[in-house]
């Protein structure tokens, strides 16, 4: 690649709820001093997000995936093993089966206060997790040109992460339906499309100026440009309750990344898309992960997952091996050959009814896989 080429750094966020190792429910009250224990363990990686039963984890600058995957293995031990010695223990899934948001304590920080007071009743549905993965993009016109670009295999990225097929105890029908709670935030789902980086701040500047946000890290859509680093910032991923779920995926954003610059290096671009079109792909990735296919948008005809999957790991073969991470990129396949983790939640939940339990069991067999699968 020639020297102005970005430096393509990566770094990874994951949110996981605490949960009660007896009632199985989710901690809405957790000690102070397990947090502070997770500051000093972690040199202030760990730290209580939205809710206080939450904790978000972030990786330093990574310059490999190997990196991230290092990381990652020491930030969720140790939130596992802190939390252990207050009977409790984190679950790497977007949503819990059967506790209700209404119970749930609050961060008592000025950011969330000041959240809660703008969105109301929106904000008390809060319960979700996800992952973020930030790729370095150290130019503003290359980050706004790959933001553009990129939208189109958002809904890909969702299809591969789902981990939150229940809802306060309901089987809700969608795979993601943490999303279904997010949208209900201004500022949620897929990016705008900007001419350039001056057309993005000229209109977040508007919302700034007339005191509508503080900062654009009000902006949540599912892939932004960081308002703190010089990264794109992938948001639309529920949290993988696989650690090595949660490395594929990062790989396959950082990959992205790369293609792209390499397509507008070469004066290409990859095709844009209306909205219409990639938000139904978003919403048959929320309804159905990697079920039912997604719409091919240059082809115009819906294409089964599998098929799209086995053509990205083509697509990035290059870039995967450039990067050090063709593994973890052909490892996409094992996601859909045993499912994502709302997939083998519902079997374990269907499971656990068919040899006999009653709901409250068969909810309490899944946050048992969901503990023991975040830890492993």
């Amino acid at each position: 690649m020639p020297d102005h080429a970005p430096p393509f750094t990566i770094g990874v966020e994951e949110e996981y709820l605490l949960v009660d190792v007896d009632t199985r429910a989710v901690a809405n009250d957790p000690p102070p001093e397990l947090f502070a224990a997770l500051h000093d363990r972690t040199g202030g990686r760990a730290f209580p997000e939205f809710l206080r039963s939450q904790v978000e984890v972030a990786t330093p600058v990574c310059r490999t995936i190997g990196d991230v995957r290092g990381s990652l293995i020491e930030l969720r031990r140790a939130v596992v093993e802190e939390s252990a010695r207050f009977g409790l223990a984190p679950i790497a899934s977007a949503s819990h089966p059967f506790s209700l948001s209404s119970r749930q304590q609050r961060t008592d920080k000025e950011r969330y206060v000041a959240l809660l007071e703008e969105m109301q009743g929106v904000a008390r549905r809060m319960m979700i997790c996800g992952m973020h993965v930030h790729v370095g993009i150290d130019d503003d016109e290359l980050r706004i040109d790959l933001m553009n670009q990129a939208r189109y295999f958002l809904p890909h990225l969702l299809a591969l992460s789902c981990s939150s097929p229940f809802w306060e105890g309901e089987r809700t029908g969608l795979m993601s339906f943490r999303l279904m709670i997010f949208n209900g935030i201004p500022r949620t789902g897929l990016p705008e499309k900007f001419a350039s980086w001056n057309e993005y701040r000229r209109h977040t500047d508007m919302l700034i100026e007339t005191g509508i946000l503080a900062d654009t890290s009000r902006i949540w859509w599912d892939l932004r440009p960081s308002a703190r680093y010089p990264t794109l910032e992938t948001r639309v991923m529920d949290s993988c309750t696989s650690l090595e779920d949660s490395v594929r995926l990062a790989a396959l954003n950082l990959c992205l990344m790369r293609k792209l610059y390499r397509l507008r290096r070469d004066n290409q671009q990859w095709r844009p898309y209306p909205e219409l079109l990639i938000g139904e792909n978003r919403w048959r990735a929320m309804r159905y992960s990697c079920d039912a296919g997604l719409l091919d948008l240059g082809r115009q005809r819906i294409v089964p997952f599998a098929q799209l999957v086995e053509e990205i790991i083509e697509l990035l073969r290059e870039d995967a091996i450039e990067l050090g991470c063709l593994p973890e990129i052909a490892g996409l396949r094992d996601i859909l050959e045993r499912g994502t983790s709302a997939h083998r939640q519902l079997r374990i939940f269907e499971r656990a009814l068919q040899s006999g339990a009653d709901q409250q069991e068969a909810f309490s067999a899944v946050v048992d896989w969901l503990v023991a699968e975040t830890a492993r």
